[in-house]
């Protein structure tokens, strides 16, 4: 090659780059961001550190918060099993004003993770716990059905033992309910031990209920091809009755029918972690993994668009910094109360985020 055409190559590549640069930083400003954060709203009781929070939902009101607090709120290195060793109940229910209103669980979970409200009140929680810490018989592994009040109604899945088929799980991410009372569990967090080894036998599936807890069907596999997943982070249902898969490890939602069978893949959430539907036709999903390493071109953030078609309208950036540090630390769900206020539920910061609508 000459030495005029290598400069030529050299300077069309250096513009290449500094493009595609140019629309990675950009990407964040591309969709305006019309929310202010509310700080310090949520106020556990006196003596109480905010834990790290797990899932969150809001309650048939629409005006109370519920959200998973973990226990263990001093020890990062007890992450994956901070409710252990403590009777702190984990579950949450937030008035408007950021007051406790109700709280139960106590004792019972050893890492709570995600949470749904049916349309009764019943409140859901899984315990994604991971196998290797797992005290067998005991807890860990399980859905539990609660009253509004903390009467446990309902367990599913085989406490403290990780597995396949009707009668286990293995660390169960996620629960949405259906209005027919259907339970979709999103079984397939606990993909990677302490040492980052895949465990064996790691479920990446949605299994299927009927209300009184009766195993209906199943469907995926650990991969990349629709119908298949890498970490199950969240599930929910859009207005429609369809089901929608935060598939988190392989950065997208994977869309379904309540058979079962795959109806889309949506890569324009980013790497999700959490989803969330309102009543006006919009979804919420809360992206706290990607950066320039884990998911490069997009940001952590909260996206919100149409649930119809899926395009983006609004996006509220986390910022973040050296990604060796930052992957998680986004909120990792994400609930919409009746005003349209957003909660995010942040992990690693330990915080339980409200933002409000800025009025034109």
């Amino acid at each position: 090659m000459s030495k005029s055409k290598s400069r030529l190559f050299m300077l069309a590549a250096v513009a290449g780059i500094v493009a595609f640069s140019c629309a990675v930083d950009t990407y964040a400003q591309a969709y305006p961001n019309p929310y202010r954060q509310v700080e310090g709203w949520a106020k556990l009781p006196t003596g109480r550190s905010m834990g790290a929070v797990g899932g969150v939902t809001v309650d048939p009101d629409g005006r109370h918060v519920w959200a998973i607090i973990r226990c263990d709120a001093s020890a990062p290195e007890r992450f994956g099993n901070e409710c252990l060793d403590s009777d702190l109940d984990p579950v949450v229910k937030f008035a408007p004003d950021g007051t406790v209103a109700e709280s139960f669980g106590g004792g019972m979970f050893i890492w709570p993770h995600g949470i749904d409200v049916d349309p009764n009140g019943n409140v859901w929680v899984t315990d994604a716990v991971s196998e290797a810490r797992t005290p067998v018989g005991t807890r860990g592994h399980q859905v539990v059905k609660f009253s509004a009040t903390g009467d446990v109604l309902m367990t599913l899945g085989t406490p403290g033992k990780a597995g396949g088929g009707k009668n286990h799980f293995n660390a169960p991410a996620d629960v949405v309910i259906a209005d027919d009372g259907s339970i979709f569990v999103a079984d397939g967090h606990g993909n990677r031990g302490p040492d980052n080894k895949p465990y064996p036998g790691a479920n990446n599936r949605v299994v299927k209920f009927s209300s009184d807890g009766t195993y209906i069907k199943e469907w995926g596999k650990t991969g990349y091809g629709p119908g298949e997943f890498r970490t199950l982070h969240a599930i929910a249902l859009d207005n429609d009755g369809r089901i929608f898969v935060a598939d988190r490890a392989n950065n997208r939602i994977q869309i379904f029918d309540q058979e079962g069978e795959f109806l889309a893949k949506w890569t324009q959430f980013g790497c999700p972690s959490g989803i969330f539907f309102d009543d006006n036709g919009r979804i919420f999903v809360s992206d706290s993994e990607s950066d320039d390493v884990n998911n490069p071109g997009f940001e952590m953030g909260i996206r919100i668009g149409e649930a119809k078609t899926g395009w983006v309208h609004e996006f509220i950036l986390y910022p973040w910094g050296d990604p060796r540090n930052t992957a998680g630390t986004g909120a990792e769900f994400v609930a919409v109360d009746r005003d349209g206020n957003i909660y995010g539920g942040e992990p690693r910061p330990r915080n339980l985020q409200k933002y409000v609508r800025v009025r034109p």
